[in-house]
């Protein structure tokens, strides 16, 4: 076992005693996120480096104490420690002390003072919090799952995006940081960084919205773990609505999963004190049209986010191909103001939220000019035929070696189908634009593959496969049929 796997688990474990006393596995991360940051505060303090955390809400303040006390002075170095901006304040917003028994609040405390965290090297640190995240995604009664994208899709998205030194790289729904995080890796890796460029990647380079308080502080201690942002600075994500504004600055990069669910809404109390959802609507005058399809926005949202000639990855599910009203209108435009060059068409089983079927957009932004941008979209069908579970056959990186050799990064407008008609079974094919927009209602929700399944019996996937599938299905069913309740009761 590694060591850093070695220390997931030590910590790990002791979550399973504090879960008697009804913490939950995210309860847990964050406050091993708080306690973290100011025990690897006091270590940098003890070789001489400055902190900005007053000497009353250090680690030494409280290491030392026990029972009521430690508890007490635990909640004011949380409240203490939340107000104001900058990273800090990001990470201590609203924090609050989830473990009531002080006992076991000690414990926790010791087990962390216990390790060394300045001698370990930043991938250590950076694989021990990553894992714990993924522990937490795992645990389906946490919802953790939503936030956490699957680390060799965005492995991949990244290697054929191929950020740059100087790229400013945006998330507007970034979750626990995956893309940020492995953007910034890609830049470090294949490029030889001078003093300023390095600076500029973990200073400035790097922006990211996320609505959740809670998933934030975890999203911003697991960009500070891999030394991105400075304690002093600025943070590099904002906790906000990133769909309420229009931006205020666009970027060379787009990389995002927006959140799975279909509608945008608004949650308030009646005068009866009942607790209402309504679908909302969102109105800006940068966008194409007015809808409450949260995936819709999102894609006008990341288009306007884009500087001219500024690249995109973003995952939707299948509503977003085929959709009609606001779903063909965004749809005709991103056609028509951008280059959509790419659709790779993503299996059931590989995300933690259940019922999933999604897919990646790759597309540039472009000026204006009355002929489309859009020549030709080249699909990448990694769906049919193709049977992943999250454990027993997880996705991998190797897995999506043939799309990115196909999508041919190095010069994306040189590329070689792996179809036709003497090789019907290839994942990789064109259509024309003028296909593309002979579709009724520019349909994009396109497959060409024979799926086995349906006509030879003999050659069914394992039974495990096909009961996790079932589930994929009934849960993806299920969360319509919410959708559809939510809005009768909101009318």
């Amino acid at each position: 076992m590694s060591q850093s796997s070695a220390i997931v688990q030590r910590l790990w474990n002791y979550c399973t005693v504090l879960r008697d006393d009804g913490l939950s596995y995210g309860d847990y991360v964050e406050q091993l996120t708080y306690l973290l940051f100011l025990k690897m505060d006091d270590e940098r303090r003890k070789i001489g480096q400055p902190s900005t955390i007053p000497d009353d809400y250090s680690w030494a303040s409280l290491v030392h104490l026990d029972g009521p006390d430690l508890e007490t002075h635990y909640r004011e170095i949380l409240q203490q420690l939340g107000a104001g901006s900058g990273l800090i304040p990001t990470i201590f917003r609203k924090a609050q002390n989830r473990v009531q028994d002080p006992a076991k609040l000690k414990r926790l405390v010791t087990l962390i003072d216990g390790e060394n965290w300045h001698s370990l090297n930043v991938d250590v640190k950076a694989d021990i919090y990553e894992g714990l995240l993924e522990k937490n995604a795992q645990d389906v009664k946490s919802g953790a799952g939503q936030y956490f994208t699957p680390r060799p899709l965005i492995q991949a998205m990244v290697d054929v995006m191929q950020p740059q030194p100087g790229d400013t790289i945006c998330d507007p729904a970034c979750g626990t940081g995956g893309f940020l995080l492995a953007a910034y890796e890609y830049v470090a890796q294949h490029n030889q960084l001078d003093r300023d460029q390095w600076r500029r990647l973990r200073a400035e380079a790097l922006h990211g919205w996320e609505i959740v308080d809670n998933t934030a502080r975890l999203c911003v201690m697991n960009l500070y773990l891999h030394g991105i942002g400075h304690e002093n600075g600025r943070s590099p994500i904002h906790v906000d609505d990133a769909l309420a504004n229009k931006p205020a600055t666009t970027y060379d990069m787009v990389l995002t999963n927006p959140p799975f669910g279909k509608k945008s809404s608004v949650t308030y109390i009646t005068e009866e004190g009942e607790v209402k959802r309504e679908a909302q609507t969102i109105v800006r005058d940068d966008f194409w049209t007015s809808t409450s399809n949260k995936q819709l926005n999102f894609v006008q949202h990341v288009h306007k986010l884009l500087r001219q000639q500024g690249k995109a990855a973003v995952v939707v599910p299948d509503n977003v191909l085929f959709e009609g009203g606001a779903g063909e209108t965004v749809r005709r435009k991103l056609l028509q103001e951008s280059d959509l060059h790419t659709i790779l068409r993503l299996p059931t089983g590989i995300f933690y939220a259940q019922g999933v079927k999604a897919n990646v957009l790759f597309f540039e932004r472009k000026p204006g000019r009355e002929r489309p941008w859009t020549d030709t979209i080249w699909f990448y069908d990694y769906r049919t035929n193709v049977h992943h579970t999250l454990k027993q056959n997880p996705l991998s990186r190797a897995d999506l070696d043939e799309f990115v050799a196909c999508f041919n990064p190095a010069n994306w407008h040189e590329r070689a189908a792996t179809w036709s008609e003497e090789k019907p079974d290839g994942r990789w094919r064109p259509y024309a634009y003028e296909e593309i927009i002979a579709r009724d209602k520019v349909n994009l929700d396109i497959f060409w593959l024979r799926d086995e399944s349906l006509e030879d019996t003999e050659n069914l996937p394992d039974p495990d496969v096909i009961a996790a599938e079932i589930v994929e299905e009934l849960e993806a069913a299920l969360a319509q049929f919410r959708l559809i309740a939510t809005d009768l009761g909101a009318s």
